[in-house]
């Protein structure tokens, strides 16, 4: 008997991505992706949409593989707050188009956990733009962050240029706190200081464009910056701060992913010793895979009814 196939679908600001894999190798799989993203409006996310960009790429996979798809999980970020017509409308979809009986709707902070832990209890700090930790034991999720850039997301990139920015426009008006170096990085990125709220409060893309100078905090940190410094010590201050309050109590894993952690040791450093402070009993590993990687092992777990982590009927629900 041949091996089950399996649908993976990740879906975010970037566009969307599918992967087709076999569910006892997840490793040989065939991608497509868009870079378009899903439309998403008061509504919520439009699952109309994603339809429209899914099965040209899902059809092509599928003529390729020449083989039938046991179980979908799709990944989408900000499923658990505007999910409702993916949850109502997609996994009818799926069934009528290309005849897929199992299907797990998922928010993404739940494929980055599977990606990174598998199913395994333990702690993902999922970090790039924004920040969001998720937390389980296996039998419920517990989330700390991820509230948006205004709100919340402290320590995450769009946080760090803000505050980056606030230390350059402190010294562009001869206050305390302000750093130089910051202020010629910042000019250099956006224009004259003085102009800078005319550059970042217009766009819509506000959060990236301020997560755009988080590669430049961290590089005045290694510089040795005192300020750049601090504020990257703050930064990892708060991602131990959400990574503790969701790890279960008996400790386990923490996985850190996200492209934020690619920023390196000016980060890496402090954050390190945060963990240890606040998480004793924790022990950090690397993230076996990205949230694409999640979507299939949840899949994969579908088609072969092992899927141990919780449903909840909004960050992990299966159809």
């Amino acid at each position: 008997m041949s091996a089950a196939r399996v649908l993976g679908i990740d879906s975010g600001g970037s566009g969307l991505r599918v992967a087709l894999a076999r569910a006892d190798d997840l490793a040989g799989t065939a991608t497509a992706a868009s870079r378009t993203p899903v439309r998403t409006s008061a509504a919520g996310i439009d699952a109309a949409d994603m339809m429209e960009q899914l099965l040209p790429m899902v059809r092509s996979l599928l003529s390729d593989a020449g083989a039938p798809v046991d179980a979908v999980a799709v990944g989408a970020a900000g499923m658990a707050t505007l999910g409702d017509d993916l949850r109502a409308e997609l996994p009818g979809a799926m069934k009528r188009e290309l005849g897929i009986g199992r299907i797990a709707l998922a928010g993404d902070a739940v494929t980055a956990y599977a990606g990174a832990l598998g199913q395994r209890p333990g702690a993902v700090v999922a970090a790039g733009t924004g920040m969001i930790a998720l937390g389980s034991d296996l039998t419920a999720w517990r989330r700390a962050d991820g509230w948006g850039h205004l709100l919340g997301d402290s320590g995450g990139g769009a946080w760090i240029g803000r505050a980056g920015l606030d230390a350059a426009l402190r010294a562009f008006d001869g206050r305390r706190g302000g750093s130089a170096p910051l202020l010629a990085l910042a000019e250099d990125r956006f224009g004259p200081a003085g102009d800078l709220p005319g550059r970042i409060y217009p766009r819509t893309d506000r959060p990236a464009a301020l997560a755009s100078f988080a590669p430049d905090v961290a590089r005045c940190a290694a510089d040795g910056d005192p300020v750049a410094a601090e504020v990257l010590r703050q930064a990892a201050r708060h991602i131990a701060e959400a990574a503790a309050a969701v790890c279960p109590a008996d400790g386990g894993d923490v996985a850190l992913t996200g492209g934020l952690f690619k920023t390196g040791e000016p980060l890496l450093a402090p954050l390190r010793t945060e963990l240890a402070e606040q998480l004793p009993g924790a022990t950090v590993v690397s993230a076996t895979g990205d949230p694409l990687h999640g979507s299939l092992v949840i899949a994969a777990a579908l088609a072969t009814d092992d899927l141990r982590l919780p449903c909840d009927g909004r960050l992990l629900a299966v159809a």
